[in-house]
């Protein structure tokens, strides 16, 4: 019985944090910034520069912490890496309006936009948040990683050195 209960508890620590290399075209994705424009995603990743996209929603607690340890770290990562950190929220019309409060009250520097008709998920076939995803230099999904542990951010910082070749 120990067996079983820890073979479970194995498989769900393995389908919580996810992480996978893949090789995809960014394309478009409409969604808005917190202001209620209409933009495009494809739009807001610069070329020739590597761009953290995670997404997260206010009911999320593990979401919520991903992006404060990230916060903490972006200042770093623009100086050493060159990098942009894009968050996408992806609450709900009911919820989205918690998003633009919740910010101004983190003070993020990064942009964050609201994906309230999930318009993301086909593109980057995610399972739940947090997740994120890592963009290179030509706007191609490179990385991807689902969930949040405490500490996953020096591993995304592992794959942010080496594709900016640090």
């Amino acid at each position: 019985m120990k067996k079983v209960i820890s073979l479970i508890l194995g498989l769900l620590i393995v389908s919580v944090t996810y992480s996978q290399k893949i090789n995809k075209e960014l394309t478009s994705c409409k969604m808005k910034t917190l202001d209620g424009k209409v933009v495009d995603l494809k739009d807001q990743v610069k070329s020739g520069q590597v761009t953290v996209i995670v997404f997260w929603a206010t009911w999320c607690a593990p979401c919520k912490k991903e992006l404060v340890n990230i916060d903490e770290l972006y200042e770093d990562w623009k100086d050493d890496y060159g990098i942009e950190v894009i968050a996408i929220s992806i609450d709900n019309s009911r919820n989205a309006t918690k998003v633009k409060p919740y910010i101004n009250g983190k003070g993020w520097e990064f942009p964050v936009l609201i994906d309230v008709n999930s318009n993301s998920k086909a593109l980057f076939n995610y399972p739940t948040v947090p997740f994120s995803a890592l963009i290179d230099k030509n706007k191609r999904i490179v990385y991807t990683h689902n969930g949040y542990v405490e500490g996953d951010e020096y591993n995304l910082e592992k794959h942010i050195k080496e594709l900016v070749g640090k």
